[in-house]
């Protein structure tokens, strides 16, 4: 896999990562009904459009998973062992149908684990951007990784 290593991550790195993607009216139900969120904001067309955003707003945990997502294949492909948290996570601006995201991820530490030396921490700053260069999502993510020694 092409994942990288405990040991790969240096503190203050950051990913431009190139994968993008546009988010769709589909991608946008079929995500909420899936999880079973009624929220009309997301699937009422009209409810939403009489709102102050005048139009239905991506749900924001498809707007988180995306983001997370679309760092992966740059990152820690094959190499995780497990999440072990996501803190401090914001929406700052709303994200639409047709928007495009893009991401851009910054290792913020990295340590080795105290009882098992195949692996370690990484924590990751994950910030995803619209098409205007407008923040739309942030969050604080620690992993769980490999160790090169346990390749």
């Amino acid at each position: 896999m092409a994942g990288l290593y405990l040991e790969d991550f240096e503190i203050g790195r950051t990913f431009q990562h190139p994968l993008r993607k546009t988010v769709t009216e589909s991608d946008n139900v079929l995500f909420s009904a899936m999880t079973l969120n009624p929220q009309p904001l997301h699937i009422d067309f009209d409810f939403a459009a009489k709102s102050e955003w005048g139009q239905p707003l991506v749900n924001s945990l498809f707007t988180l998973g995306l983001m997370i997502g679309i760092s992966v294949n740059d990152t820690t492909i094959g190499t995780t062992i497990a999440n072990l948290g996501m803190t401090d996570v914001t929406f700052p601006s709303p994200l639409f149908h047709g928007d495009t995201v893009r991401v851009e991820t910054q290792v913020i530490s990295a340590r080795a684990s105290k009882s098992k030396p195949d692996r370690g921490i990484v924590e990751f700053e994950h910030r995803a951007f619209n098409q205007h260069g407008v923040l739309v999502a942030r969050c604080t993510r620690q992993a769980m990784m490999r160790s090169r020694s346990a390749a």
